[in-house]
């Protein structure tokens, strides 16, 4: 039996998060980390490059290779956590073998959502697509006269889309939502990154779902037959939750946390995609699988670990994405008034109520969008901005006085 001061399960920016605030406040204490997956940390949204060519394996890792050994960590990869022990603080480990631990923090990430079809458990050549280990079992058998098939035209599948496109003999992405995109885009931004996706070659078919899967063929909800070499199943990821839930901790759309990212588990905290937090423009709460709030979250996590007050807040979705050569940014909630301003090099879509700025969507050129983040963030009065001058051409000078001294005093 291993003993450790920190236990950290999962081994992504939630858990490497918690590696910093713990260090911040104690820096002896001894720290194992428990990871299933058996690399080096790394950026799960570069996989889609990885497997484009775009970046080297090396070029993945989410921190350098001695990240480790400077902040004196014990390592198990390749091994599952499969149950946590809340009365002994043990976690067993699969294939026998336990830790023992003084505050735990379960990083466990999400997993795919891979939904009941028909032929699913004997089909051939299909693969889910949210990590290394999954890009590369697609990459082994890609090449130029392969027929790709993806199911979910979300984040993940278009992302999917993108790395395989300009590799293969062709790309038909099938949901069953009316549009691309559709938790962060409405119809009428939807339509123009599924003009550019339609010009670079890609085939959409959007409210349709694959009833079967046959013989290296899918069969689709309006009779159509096709053919696949790969078959990527990209529908959308749940949170991994069962460990804490099996330990009786409270789970809703994720581990439930207070806003030290503490679980309703004695000494056990929780941060990154397997959590829920409150969002701050939609006042619900929500599981936002986001790189940055998960690595935010494990940072508070950690540092209350190690006996700080650290409070985790202010949090709301981001989202910022290429699609073969077109950029987009989004933020926050599809809720309010909205107004919309498209020029040559740009589509905008603000959304306000209750007096701030709510959400909103850039296509194109999203540069300085940054400025719109920071106004949900703080939830800065509409009052006090030029909105004219600002959506226009963001800067401070849209800001009345105060408010702009305010953000140059924050900047130094």
């Amino acid at each position: 039996m291993n003993k450790t001061k920190y236990l950290i399960i999962g081994n992504s920016a939630g858990a490497i998060g918690g590696v910093t605030g713990i260090r911040r406040e104690d820096t002896d204490g001894s720290i194992t980390i428990i990871s299933a997956e058996k690399h080096h940390t790394y950026s799960r949204p570069l996989i889609s490059y990885w497997l484009e060519g775009k970046v080297s394996q090396e070029k993945m890792i989410y921190r350098d290779e001695d990240f480790y050994e400077k902040n004196a960590c014990e390592v198990i990869l390749g091994t599952k956590a499969e149950r946590i022990d809340v009365q002994k603080k043990q976690v067993y480990l699969a294939g026998g073998g336990s830790v023992t631990y003084e505050k735990l923090l379960v990083a466990t990430g999400s997993v795919p959502f891979v939904p009941p079809i028909k032929g699913r458990e004997t089909a051939k050549n299909t693969f889910t697509f949210t990590t290394m280990d999954d890009a590369a079992g697609v990459g082994e058998i890609l090449d130029r006269n392969s027929k790709v098939v993806i199911l979910g035209a979300g984040l993940i599948g278009l992302k999917a889309a993108e790395a395989v496109v300009g590799q293969c003999a062709g790309v038909t992405v099938v949901d069953l939502a009316d549009r691309v995109l559709p938790s962060v885009l409405d119809t009428e931004s939807a339509e123009i990154i599924e003009a550019h996706l339609t010009s670079q070659g890609m085939v959409l078919k959007l409210e349709t779902s694959i009833t079967e899967i046959g013989d290296m063929e899918v069969t689709l909800s309006d009779g159509e037959l096709l053919p696949y070499d790969i078959l990527i199943l990209a529908v959308g990821t749940r949170p991994e939750m069962s460990l804490v839930e099996q330990a009786g901790g409270k789970v809703e759309r994720g581990i439930v946390t207070d806003d030290h990212q503490q679980t309703s588990l004695k000494d056990i905290y929780a941060a990154g995609d397997c959590t829920q937090s409150y969002d701050i423009t939609s006042q619900t709460a929500k599981n936002m699988a986001i790189l940055p709030n998960a690595y935010l979250q494990g940072e508070v996590a950690g540092q209350n670990m190690a006996g700080g007050s650290a409070v985790y807040e202010k949090a709301f979705p981001v989202n910022s994405m290429g699609l073969l050569g077109l950029y987009m940014l989004t933020a926050g909630s599809r809720i309010g008034e909205s107004i919309t301003v498209k020029t040559d090099e740009s589509y905008k879509k603000f959304y306000t109520k209750d007096g701030v700025l709510k959400g909103y969507i850039i296509i194109g050129n999203c540069d300085r969008g940054g400025i719109y983040t920071d106004m949900i963030r703080e939830q800065t009065p509409l009052e006090t901005v030029d909105m004219e001058m600002l959506i226009k051409e963001p800067g401070l000078m849209a800001f009345n006085p105060g408010e702009r001294y305010a953000k140059l005093s924050a900047e130094h």
